[in-house]
């Protein structure tokens, strides 16, 4: 395009020396100029036309993104979470207590917390090409192997593996929102793909109790596995690391970052909101199972409005976040979190006092909705601070919320027991959590002050 408009300068000038407008003499260019202006018209038309459909390409490419990132997030949670629909079968199956299916859960939570950082930092070097095709393909793997577990201990081997292999999608997918998206589209962008993980969660308990009820929980693992491998096959086939960049965060070295005040209150919020929306996947439908005497069916579908409601509030978070970035930028990442922690904090206190399983679901919907709130400004946040270091960055507060995740599995249970029976005291620590959350969202530092 620079060389098409120094064209226009100089036929245009060749022009003026023709009709004599221009002082200085003709020359051979300005005696040719009409010719050069023909041709430099049709030139630079060509230029537009061919920015006019790169641009369009580059639409088409991002939205291409958002749809396969959108699938990757749906097939993560619904492998993720169909261990809590089967809950009740593979312990009778497998002779397991609930302690020892909180150390099953737990067991992913902790491999998964372990591998965010790893997982950041080989996507930083390495790329989500690469990085996507091998984790998406390692979890798919892991998720049938769960079928074939003879006994408690390899099924917490395998559990922590596949932690581990799902533990670089959402990092390497923020290095690839950086690389390209602009920064006033990454809140949407979250938005987006994390509402296809709580869709996956949602949909995985009627489909989970249809396959479990059919084939048994052997079989639904196998038939798990398989979604997963195919996507892998499309990511390496279609995606490219590197597009023409559009961010212009500058990068600043990692030990730096990771000693910010903005990178310790992140990932300090995202442990209490991973701790209260892992409930969800580990520990709610048995407690409404047990808790209000529901048959699994029913559960499963109260289970499933929960986390769809929990999908509309990504959507909802993720253009609040992005409308903000343009109107009022310094509350773009801190408005919808504030607000969603205090939502969750207040609705995780009234659970307390839910006297039947429709209070407890609609406490549960709001607890939920308000946490899924705070998901995509917090993922924004880190792609702010953290630049070409997104994966790096990302998967460090991801590791604090799955260790969140990693105590929400263990300590639901063990609370519950020691209160008697009553996860009253469980919903009192995840309220209080929520609301420090919500303090540390009103001092974390202003994105402009963070770079």
């Amino acid at each position: 395009m620079a060389r098409c408009a120094a064209r226009h300068v100089h036929v245009n000038r060749g022009r003026r020396q023709l009709r004599g407008d221009d002082p200085e003499p003709p020359t051979d260019a300005g005696r040719h100029g009409g010719e050069l202006g023909q041709a430099g018209a049709g030139e630079c038309r060509f230029a537009d036309e061919s920015a006019h459909r790169e641009a369009g390409e580059s639409v088409m490419a991002r939205a291409i993104l958002l749809v396969l990132l959108f699938l990757l997030s749906w097939i993560l949670y619904l492998d993720r979470a169909a261990i809590s629909t089967a809950k009740d079968l593979i312990s009778r199956d497998l002779g397991l207590s609930n302690d020892a299916m909180g150390v099953v859960f737990g067991a992913f939570a902790l491999a998964y917390a372990l591998g965010q950082i790893p997982a950041g930092w080989f996507a930083d070097r390495f790329g989500p090409r690469l990085t996507l095709t091998v984790v998406v393909a390692s979890w798919s793997v892991f998720t049938a192997l769960t079928g074939l577990a003879p006994e408690f201990a390899t099924l917490v081997v395998i559990r922590f593996l596949f932690g581990l292999a799902e533990a670089g999608a959402f990092p390497a997918s923020a290095r690839a929102f950086y690389t390209w998206l602009p920064p006033e589209q990454h809140g949407r962008a979250n938005g987006i793909i994390f509402s296809g993980s709580r869709l996956g969660a949602a949909l995985s308990f009627p489909i989970l109790a249809g396959l479990l009820d059919g084939f048994g929980w052997r079989v639904a693992f196998y038939v798990l596995g398989i979604p997963g491998l195919l996507w892998a096959a499309v990511w390496w086939a279609w995606f490219r690391d590197k597009p023409a960049p559009v961010a212009k965060t500058a990068n600043r070295p990692l030990a730096e970052i990771f000693r910010s005040r903005a990178m310790l209150q992140v990932m300090g919020q995202y442990f209490a909101s991973n701790l209260t929306f892992f409930l969800c996947l580990s520990w709610m439908l048995p407690y409404l199972m047990e808790r209000y005497d529901l048959t699994r069916e029913r559960a499963s579908w109260y289970s499933m409005t929960i986390l769809l409601v929990g999908a509309t509030a990504q959507w909802v978070s993720g253009f609040l976040t992005d409308w903000l970035y343009r109107v009022a930028p310094q509350w773009s990442r801190r408005g919808p979190a504030l607000g969603g922690f205090v939502l969750a904090a207040t609705a995780l206190a009234l659970l307390t006092q839910a006297g039947t399983a429709e209070m407890a679901v609609a406490l549960f919907t709001l607890a939920t909705f308000g946490t899924e709130m705070t998901i995509s400004p917090s993922w924004a946040y880190c792609i702010d601070i953290g630049g070409g270091r997104a994966g790096s960055v990302s998967g460090a507060m991801n590791m604090a919320g799955n260790l969140g995740a990693f105590v929400s599995a263990s300590a639901f249970p063990a609370l519950a027991r020691w209160n008697g029976g009553d996860a009253g005291m469980y919903f009192v620590l995840a309220a209080s959590l929520n609301l420090a959350s919500a303090v540390l969202w009103l001092r974390m530092p202003y994105k402009e002050r963070t770079l």
